[in-house]
């Protein structure tokens, strides 16, 4: 081993010691929101949260510059909100904190909103963002016992996108789960977001896609209606079935057994946009 050689292991250590004391601060404010926070996984996710009022305790990055550079581009209204938030950490420390890295080395913790308190069945006080753009007698979007999180995640960005009064789930799936928030692009703080069993779904009008209902062009939507899907694989269960005021169908080409999830939900949020004004 040469001089140089001893020279760079002796000092690797110290070095090494020094950036991991620099981040602690950082990987201790995360893991005391890790049990409760939601992961907000890459840049998109990040900006979205932030523009609809999501409270981030912690955010970082593997490279300060190319993020802000990212946010010159895509985000100049939150160049000043990411220089105060992002800190810069190695990639192992971000490898610690998330089990995937997402390719923008972006990751943060938000606090989860809570839904709105429809007629008495709600959760609590929703987010700051959560429902400021829901028109006057928006549709709430209803998933029963959805299986994929990632249509959750897509449903959600359709609700959001459309300005839906919000997205409800029945069943076990967490509708904030981490891979949902994902497929959502952290959009889940600008339209309520929450899980309720058949029983507590608010009492509004409920429409339910079966394909034995109503063709829905020639159903008329109530103002603030419940949408209510099913699975793809199992359809609507008997509970929400019941609970129906309406059966409605999508139309669909003879011999086509049935769309995505998200396909469905757009299609229906599109019918009521379309609607005359």
């Amino acid at each position: 081993m040469t001089r140089k050689d001893e020279q760079a292991e002796r000092t690797a250590p110290a070095g090494t010691a020094a950036s991991e004391k620099a981040v602690e601060p950082v990987t201790a404010e995360w893991a005391r929101h890790a049990a409760d926070g939601v992961l907000l996984d890459g840049f998109h996710a990040l900006k979205h949260a932030l523009r609809f009022g999501a409270r981030v305790p912690v955010a970082v990055t593997t490279d300060r510059l190319a993020v802000r550079e990212l946010a010159r581009s895509l985000a100049p209204d939150l160049l000043d909100v990411l220089d105060g938030l992002l800190r810069e950490v190695p990639e192992a420390t971000l490898r610690g904190l998330v089990p995937r890295a997402h390719p923008t080395g972006v990751a943060a913790l938000a606090l989860r909103s809570s839904a709105p308190d429809w007629d008495g069945a709600g959760d609590g006080v929703p987010g700051p963002g959560a429902g400021a753009g829901t028109q006057e007698g928006a549709p709430l979007v209803v998933l029963d016992n959805p299986r994929n999180l990632g249509n959750v995640g897509a449903v959600v960005r359709l609700a959001a996108g459309a300005g839906a009064a919000g997205v409800l789930t029945t069943g076990d799936l967490d509708p904030w789960h981490p891979a949902a928030v994902r497929a959502g692009a952290g959009l889940h703080f600008a339209v309520p977001v929450a899980r309720r069993q058949v029983g507590r779904l608010p009492r509004r009008p409920l429409l339910a896609f079966d394909p034995e209902g109503d063709d829905l062009r020639s159903v008329p939507l109530p103002p603030g209606a419940m949408l209510a899907f099913g699975s793809e694989r199992h359809g609507l269960t008997d509970a929400l079935r019941a609970r129906a005021d309406h059966l409605v169908a999508l139309p669909m080409r003879p011999q086509v057994s049935s769309y995505n999830l998200a396909t469905s939900v757009a299609m229906a949020l599109y019918h009521w946009m379309a609607r005359p004004s």
